[in-house]
């Protein structure tokens, strides 16, 4: 069975190339484009359907990255996911309020696709 990764990101461009470069390695992907939409679906899942691991960027309408990270570690059901920040906010203070309010990885936009999966490969092994 692969496993499944949520793509969360307002930018169509930025979510059609992750999942793309992800969906080639074998993974399954959901997207959102807001962490409002995230966490619609992530909680509608039924527990076959589990979420492996949360990419997510950081600005976005409605619900940003750092509150979805914060919701998702307050929950007993979703609290142990990964989360990777995929942000071009590439400021010390960003990426220390990323890890701090829980993700487990934060990378800066653009990246390499290899760098990704390198990412995704250590959270999901």
């Amino acid at each position: 069975m692969s496993q499944t990764i949520l793509v969360v990101d307002d930018s169509p461009t930025v979510v059609k190339f992750v999942s793309l470069s992800l969906k080639n390695q074998g993974f399954k992907i959901l997207t959102a484009s807001d962490g409002m939409e995230a966490i619609e679906k992530i909680s509608n899942l039924s527990e076959a359907d589990k979420v492996d691991l949360v990419i997510t960027d950081l600005n976005m309408p409605n619900l940003d990255g750092y509150s979805l990270i914060e919701i998702l570690r307050q929950n007993i059901k979703h609290k142990d996911i990964p989360i990777i920040i995929l942000s071009s906010e590439d400021g010390d203070d960003d990426q220390e309020r990323g890890l701090q309010v829980g993700a487990n990885s934060y990378l800066v936009k653009p990246f390499k696709s290899s760098l990704l999966l390198q990412e995704v490969t250590k959270y999901l092994e």
